[in-house]
C-alpha cells in the first residue's frame, strides 16, 4: 500500500522530533512495560509483545501527545489556557497534565456524553462544557471559544506535536525489544500510527507497520485506498471510530504505513476478553484492536515478532461485563437452551434431572406459557446454564434430545 518515497525531512514530524518529545515528557509519564505474551503467541503464530499503555495514569497513551504539546506552549498561551473537543482519552490526558502544570483547560463535549466521562474529566481539573448532540458540533463550538477567549486549541491527532508525543510509544518499545519487526497499531485519526511509523522508518532494521481499523469505521482505509465504504455503527472500538482522519496524518500514513487491515466486532470482543483472561489486564475496544488483527488475520503475521500497543483501558464496566458474558456464551461455557415441554406436573422437574445427571449448572429458568405459537397445552422453557466447555454443552443437548425433548440453542449475533 505505502509508496515510501518521501524522505523523513519532507514530512511534518521527524525522528528527531520524537526523540526530543521523549526527552521532554519521559519523567512525567509512566514508562509502561513491553512484555511478551507466550499464550497469545502460541494462539496467533506470531511472537507477540504487548505495550501496556493502559497503565498510564489516565489509562491511555493520549497523555504523551497532550503533554508534549503543553510543554511547548509560550508563557502567554499557558496563562490563557487550552481547549479541546473530546469525550474520550484525549480529554482526560490533556486535562490531567494541564492541571498538573497549572494551565487552565476547557473541554467541550457533546451533551450526550456519559456522565462518568464528564465527572472523570472534571476530576482532572478541567472545565467541561456540554454543547451539541454530536462531536462535530462540540468541535465547532470549541473553535469558536478558541477565537473568542484566546485559548490554544489542542487537536486530538492532527498536530505535529501530538504525533511526536504519540511516537514516543515506539521509542520505548524498541528500547525494550529491539527485535520487533512489525508494529500492529490501531488507527483512529492517525496520530499514534504516524508517530510509530516515523520511528519504524528510522530503525536500524526493517520494521513493517500495519494499521488496524474497525470494519464499521474504515475511514483511513478509505482515504488511502480510494474506497468508499460506510463509516457508521455501534462499534466496541469507539476510541477509533473516526469518520474523517486528519490531513497531516493521512499524508504520513500514505507514505510510511505498509498496510491497513480491518477487524470485525466479534474479533474486537474476543481480544478484549482474552486480554482480561490471559494477561489479567483491562483494555477498551480500541486498545484491543491490534490483538484483534492478529486473531482475525493470523496468516498475515505468522512468524513475525509483533509489537502491539494496548493503547487504552477506559471501558465501561457494564459493557465489559457484557463482552465477557458473550465470550463465555460463544465458547459454550454459558448457554440459553430453548426446550419444548408439555404443560403437566413434573415436566420441568424431569428436565432438571437431565441437567443434574450431566452436571450442568442451571442459572435461570424462563417459563413461557402465553406468548408462544405452541398449542395451549404446550409451553416453552428457556434455561440459562453453565457448562465446562462446548463439548460438555453438546453432551447435555444430546441427552435432552435423547430424552424426547425438542431442544435448540438461542444463539448470539
Amino acid at each position: 500500500m505505502a509508496t515510501r518515497t518521501a524522505e523523513p525531512s519532507a514530512l511534518p514530524v521527524s525522528i528527531d522530533d520524537i526523540r526530543a518529545a521523549h526527552d521532554r515528557i519521559r519523567d512525567a509519564i509512566v514508562r509502561t512495560p513491553t512484555l511478551i505474551s507466550r499464550t497469545l503467541s502460541e494462539m496467533t503464530g506470531a511472537t507477540v509483545y504487548l505495550k501496556f499503555e493502559n497503565l498510564q495514569f489516565t489509562a491511555a497513551y493520549k497523555e504523551r501527545g497532550a503533554l508534549n504539546t503543553l510543554l511547548q506552549l509560550s508563557p502567554e498561551a499557558c496563562a490563557a489556557g487550552v481547549i479541546a473537543a473530546s469525550a474520550g482519552n484525549h480529554a482526560q490526558g490533556l486535562a490531567y497534565h494541564a492541571h498538573r502544570l497549572g494551565i487552565p483547560a476547557t473541554i467541550v463535549m457533546p451533551r450526550n456524553t456519559p456522565t462518568v466521562k464528564v465527572t472523570q474529566t472534571e476530576g482532572h481539573g478541567a472545565t467541561v462544557i456540554l454543547e451539541g448532540d454530536t462531536f462535530d458540533a462540540a468541535y465547532a463550538h470549541a473553535r469558536v471559544l478558541e477565537a473568542e477567549r484566546g485559548f490554544t486549541f489542542v487537536h486530538p491527532f492532527d498536530d505535529p506535536r501530538i504525533i511526536a508525543g504519540q511516537g514516543t510509544t515506539a521509542i520505548e518499545m524498541l528500547q525494550d525489544v529491539p527485535t520487533i519487526d512489525t508494529f500492529v497499531t490501531p488507527i483512529g485519526g492517525g496520530g499514534l500510527i504516524s508517530g510509530m511509523a516515523t520511528v519504524a522508518r528510522a530503525a536500524d532494521h526493517a520494521i513493517e507497520v500495519v494499521g488496524v481499523e474497525a470494519e464499521l469505521f474504515p475511514s483511513m482505509y478509505n482515504r488511502i485506498n480510494g474506497t468508499d465504504m460506510p463509516c457508521a455503527g455501534d462499534t466496541l472500538a469507539e476510541g477509533i471510530a473516526v469518520k474523517e482522519p486528519g490531513a497531516i496524518t493521512s499524508t504520513m500514513v500514505a507514505q510510511l504505513v505498509d498496510d491497513i487491515v480491518l477487524v470485525s466486532e466479534r474479533s474486537l470482543e474476543m481480544a478484549v476478553s482474552l486480554l482480561l483472561q490471559i494477561e489479567k489486564t483491562v483494555v477498551e475496544g480500541a486498545g484491543a484492536a491490534g490483538l484483534a488483527a492478529l486473531l482475525q488475520h493470523p496468516q498475515r503475521f505468522a512468524g513475525k515478532t509483533v509489537g502491539v500497543v494496548l493503547c487504552g483501558g477506559n471501558i465501561d464496566t457494564r459493557l465489559l461485563a457484557n463482552v465477557l458474558l458473550r465470550d463465555l456464551a460463544r465458547s459454550g461455557r454459558l448457554a440459553r437452551l430453548r426446550i419444548r415441554l408439555q404443560d403437566q406436573p413434573g415436566a420441568l422437574f424431569n428436565v432438571a434431572r437431565i441437567f443434574d445427571a450431566q452436571r450442568v449448572n442451571i442459572i435461570e429458568v424462563y417459563h413461557q406459557r402465553v406468548f408462544t405459537t405452541l398449542p395451549a397445552k404446550g409451553l416453552i422453557t428457556d434455561i440459562e446454564c453453565e457448562a465446562r466447555d462446548r463439548a460438555h454443552l453438546d453432551r447435555l443437548i444430546a441427552a435432552l434430545r435423547d430424552g424426547g425433548y425438542e431442544t435448540t440453542t438461542v444463539e448470539l449475533a
